[in-house]
């Protein structure tokens, strides 16, 4: 019952609203209830807070239930007493996903039987202490104690962090005294580093701070982004191991060489523009700065908006932000293998043939399919019909059986289009999706690193989803944040428009943003490379702004015998000068928003 669940869990000394918030979760909730009996089974009915915390810590961060009863062991015969070593074992059995786990080698991962006594950890503080004596008395109470923390933890690293700060607070009183009027005044704050994800460093230069562009290789390496090694996908969040899946990794291993691999698939369907240029800049960046390749794959599904053009013209964009393509590929390229393993999805019973209209299964919450469950041998059957072009446009959708982030059902995989296609001519009447081509694309040139933007985190499910169903290697897609510029257009389909409607004479017209135009108004490539990266490698929403004045005066500054432009330091936040400064060049000539300027001055009120 309710009382009796909320009863448990602040007996292990949980808050009523902590209690309340738990049971709200129906999987964390139903963890947490088997630890505690669990626990209790061992120990009796009365537990303590120090123990409950571990086991609320064990449940809501364990990924795999599996191995709940294994950790909760440890903890109840008090050989796992700090969630130091709780993190360790859970990233142990994390990394270690097939069973039977190593329970020796596990022991030694967490520090299991390791007794540090006061006596080491007075030792190793003394030492660190040591080390930075003379940086502590010319600095005092404004040096940074956290480093010495650090550093005693690295030496001993299954000491109790209570104790170790205990002991450097000890020793520091004992070397400097006690604080002083001087120390207590308030250090002024200047961030040595940028922070993660963005393209920006702040320095101190001759006392005064500013900033600087962090190079995108910087960036861009694997340390920076935490991303994973090329095979340990299944040390990332959200990845879906199988029983198949260690076994699939090893033969990817074995054909990369633990190589990373990336892609950049545009669709041929228009001309690159600015945002592109991040999307080329953190696929064909993140192979070169951590010694990969990365493959040009053109996403050529839809033979409707294809033009030969648009292929010639991606290439050439991408060789002229400085980029030369591991090999350049298409998904046309494995149309014949989409096409078997899309019989062998129906056979295992994760699709079907559905004869819904395109209208009726928009939006998030579409009406069941009723042809969810029919047999397999007749999808299979009406699933060749469809290639064989018995069924009309829109008459008929192969259809795979999931449900996506966003409340998407049972996505499309196959669709009938009786347009010939630009490579495979007439061949095919029926085409793959994005849903369904990406992911196994990804999975046949053994990408490591599926680098999308963010609006695809909605069908990162179905990618981990339809790899596992076909028992296929499983890369693993990461998404980062968009770039998008204010006050003009980079949308291919309303650029199109544009062209067709004669507004703009062509892709690169001056007035677009796309990266022809760019080139063509004189942008080096390196400027477009450099924007990027002051932009950074952030996961949010990347938005750019242009400034102009509609109306402007031009005015010559008197009295400056200055040659050349003067660099001007401005802060990034006025209200916050300790947030860094960028410069800005001031030079004789000055444009004037019109309404601002006035020959003669006002006279004062």
């Amino acid at each position: 019952s309710l009382t009796e669940a909320l009863g448990l869990f602040t007996g292990i000394g949980l808050s009523e609203a902590k209690a309340r918030e738990t049971l709200r979760n129906g999987a964390l909730s139903a963890l947490l209830r088997r630890a505690v009996l669990q626990a209790r089974s061992a120990l009796g009915p009365a537990l303590d807070k120090a123990t409950g915390t571990l086991l609320y810590n064990a449940a809501s961060r364990l990924r795999d239930p599996k191995h709940l009863g294994f950790l909760v062991g440890y903890i109840v015969r008090r050989e796992i007493l700090t969630d130091l070593q709780l993190s360790a074992a859970l990233e142990y059995v994390r990394s270690h996903p097939l069973e039977p786990l190593d329970v020796a080698d596990f022991e030694r991962a967490c520090g299991v039987g390791v007794c540090v006594t006061p006596e080491q950890i007075e030792e190793a503080v003394e030492a660190v202490i040591g080390e930075h004596r003379a940086e502590l008395l010319a600095e005092r109470y404004r040096f940074n104690m956290g480093l010495l923390m650090g550093e005693a933890r690295s030496r001993l690293r299954w000491a109790d962090g209570k104790t170790i700060k205990n002991e450097v607070d000890l020793q520091v009183l004992h070397l400097l005294g006690p604080k002083t009027e001087a120390d207590l005044e308030k250090k002024p704050k200047v961030r040595r580093k940028g922070r993660l994800g963005t393209g920006m460093a702040t320095v101190v230069e001759n006392g005064e701070v500013g900033t600087e562009t962090r190079s995108l290789l910087e960036q861009l390496r694997g340390e920076a982004l935490k991303f994973h090694k090329p095979g340990e996908n299944y040390k990332t969040e959200g990845y879906v191991v199988t029983p198949n899946t260690m076994a699939l990794l090893k033969q990817h291993l074995a054909i990369t060489g633990g190589q990373v691999r990336t892609r950049f698939p545009p669709e041929p369907n228009g001309i690159l523009h600015i945002g592109h240029a991040k999307a080329i800049n953190f696929n064909f960046g993140y192979a070169k700065a951590n010694g990969g390749v990365c493959f040009l794959r053109y996403d050529d599904t839809n033979p409707e908006k294809e033009e030969e053009k648009y292929f010639t013209a991606i290439r050439e964009m991408v060789e002229w932000l400085g980029y030369q393509p591991y090999a350049v590929t298409h998904a046309s390229d494995y149309f014949d293998q989409l096409y078997t393993w899309a019989l062998e999805l129906i056979r295992r019973g994760q699709a079907y043939v559905c004869h819904q209209k395109v209208e009726e299964i928009k939006g998030h919450n579409p009406p069941p399919s009723p042809w969810r469950d029919r047999p397999v041998e007749e999808s299979l059957l009406l699933f060749e019909d469809m290639r064989k072009g018995k069924f009309g446009e829109g008459e008929a959708t192969l259809r795979m059986k999931l449900v996506m982030e966003d409340g998407k059902m049972d996505p499309v995989a196959y669709r009938v289009k009786f347009t010939p296609h630009h490579r495979t001519g007439d061949k095919w009447c029926i085409y793959p999706t994005y849903d369904y081509t990406h992911c196994l694309c990804d999975s046949i040139e053994h990408i490591t690193h599926s680098l999308c933007t963010k609006e695809f985190q909605a069908r990162r499910s179905s990618y981990f989803w339809l790899c596992n169903a076909l028992d296929v290697y499983c890369p693993v897609q990461w998404e980062y944040g968009r770039l998008n510029l204010l006050y003009t257009v980079v949308s291919k389909r309303k650029i199109i428009r544009l062209v067709e409607t004669g507004a703009v004479r062509d892709w690169d017209d001056p007035r677009l943003f796309t990266l022809t135009a760019l080139r063509r108004r004189g942008f080096p490539p390196e400027a477009i490379n450099n924007f990027c990266a002051r932009v950074g490698a952030r996961d949010g929403m990347g938005w750019g702004r242009w400034m102009c004045l509609p109306a402007s005066v031009v005015t010559t500054a008197a009295g400056w015998g200055g040659n050349g432009a003067l660099e001007v330091l401005v802060p990034n936040f006025p209200a916050d000068e300790s947030r860094g400064f960028h410069k800005v060049p001031f030079q004789t000539t000055i444009y004037i928003e019109e309404t601002d300027f006035r020959e003669v001055s006002r006279p004062h009120q």
